[in-house]
């Protein structure tokens, strides 16, 4: 009996292992796996690409799959022999390189273009004929009477400068200025012609300009010639005609790192616009502006050093003139009692003046060309006997920048030291050239 019922036991317990291990089995095979490839047919990753370990999905609640990020890979080692074997593709863990860094936009810096000057409204002014001389015819004599301002420019001409045949006036009336010649009919040159019904006794007035100085080679008033012609009537008795003058041209007359960029310009009269034409006549005024402007740099305030006027682009040619010099001084009103003058600056970095057209004697063809010095300095440094811009007035030496001291050196020398030296302290010194003007004589008829 015992015997029996432990081999009963024996055999209950071996059938349940059996059924406990087919049941194991068969829930195997229902479970198929997502996805199997042998190694073989495993595709290896690219070099840039970044090996992300996929886990199946599973119906656990609990187990959430989480993601690395990309600059890291995952390995899962295999085990052969009960150790993990490393793959031989993913031995080493792959380096992200850096993106490209933002592409170099700087570029060297580019001047800004000028922008084009518009069309101005501008007409060349002809001189309008001044009536400066009179005469008046007596029965033995003839009376003349010559303003001062003879061109009617506004500028009185010296007395010397004029003759009647030969004689000088006899005469100057302050007050009215005016010449007074006074001469017999036949006197100072006089030429008498008969004609069907009349006696003409014809005078010649002539101006002849006045040099300045030997050291001034220049003029600003044209040599002029007026017939004055007293008629008588040759069958009637004789009388006093008030005759209109002639005016003739004078044949012989002859006629004389950070950048700053400095430009010399001609201006129109309201010093707006580049003047478009460059012809004038004896005596306008010229108006010219310096300037320099400045492309990232400290503020500057403009000087002209020196100005000298040529009858040819070679500025070391003669005839020339000299007409700023000694550091900034305006000297043609004082060599020439001319009204030539600096103006107030109407900023800092430019300079405006006035000179009275002239034209060289023995040249011909009137054309006057001007170079300057032109330079910038600081405009925090004050200005000083080297640095300055000077005006001559009946009252001295005036400054545009209100420092009259600095323009005592005006009748002696200025600089203090050379030119190289000059060059160095200075940010900058620069030629500038305007022209040619074409400067006319004055025409009566």
């Amino acid at each position: 009996m015992g015997l029996w019922q432990v081999a009963f036991g024996l055999m209950f317990v071996l059938a349940v292992d059996m059924s406990d291990a087919q049941w194991r089995g068969r829930s195997v095979q229902t479970q198929k796996p997502r996805s199997f490839r042998p190694r073989s047919q495993m595709q290896v990753p690219q070099q840039s690409e970044t090996r992300v370990p996929q886990f199946p999905q599973t119906n656990n609640p609990m187990h959430v799959t989480q993601r690395l990020p990309s600059q890291f890979s995952m390995q899962t080692p295999s085990v052969v022999g009960g150790k993990p074997v490393q793959d031989p593709v993913v031995v080493q863990s792959k380096q992200l390189l850096q993106g490209p860094m933002e592409k170099l936009t700087w570029t060297f810096p580019i001047l800004p273009e000028e922008p084009l000057q518009q069309e101005i409204p501008f007409e060349l002014r002809d001189p309008i004929p001044p009536n400066s001389v009179g005469a008046l015819c007596h029965e033995n004599s003839v009376y003349v009477e010559v303003m001062e301002d003879f061109f009617g420019t506004g500028k009185p001409l010296m007395a010397s400068g004029f003759a009647m045949g030969g004689c000088g006036p006899i005469a100057q009336d302050d007050n009215a200025r005016v010449l007074i010649f006074e001469s017999e009919l036949h006197g100072c040159g006089s030429i008498l012609t008969v004609t069907e019904d009349s006696l003409v006794y014809t005078f010649t007035l002539v101006y002849s300009p006045q040099e300045f100085s030997d050291a001034v080679p220049i003029f600003r008033s044209s040599s002029a010639a007026v017939s004055i012609e007293c008629h008588y009537p040759r069958m009637h008795n004789v009388s006093s005609n008030a005759l209109v003058p002639a005016w003739v041209p004078y044949a012989a007359s002859k006629v004389a790192e950070e950048r700053l960029v400095f430009s010399l310009k001609l201006m129109t009269d309201e010093w707006q616009f580049e003047r478009p034409s460059n012809q004038y006549f004896l005596g306008d005024i010229v108006n010219i502006e310096a300037s320099v402007k400045t492309y990232n740099h400290v503020p500057v305030r403009v000087f002209v050093d020196s100005c000298v006027a040529t009858a040819s682009p070679d500025v070391n040619s003669a005839p020339r003139y000299s007409f700023i010099e000694n550091n900034g001084c305006l000297v043609d009103a004082k060599f020439t009692g001319s009204s030539s003058r600096y103006l107030p600056r109407p900023q800092i970095d430019k300079l405006q003046f006035q000179l009275e057209a002239f034209r060289f004697q023995q040249v011909d063809s009137g054309l006057v060309y001007i170079t300057c010095i032109l330079k910038a300095v600081s405009a925090a440094t004050p200005t000083n006997p080297e640095q300055k811009a000077c005006s001559f007035s009946p009252n001295g030496w005036v400054s545009v920048d209100e420092s009259d001291q600095v323009c005592g050196c005006c009748d002696s020398t200025c600089s203090r030291s050379s030119a190289s030296d000059q060059v160095i302290r200075d940010l900058r010194w620069e030629q500038a050239s305007v022209g040619p003007l074409n400067v006319k004589k004055i025409v009566r008829q």
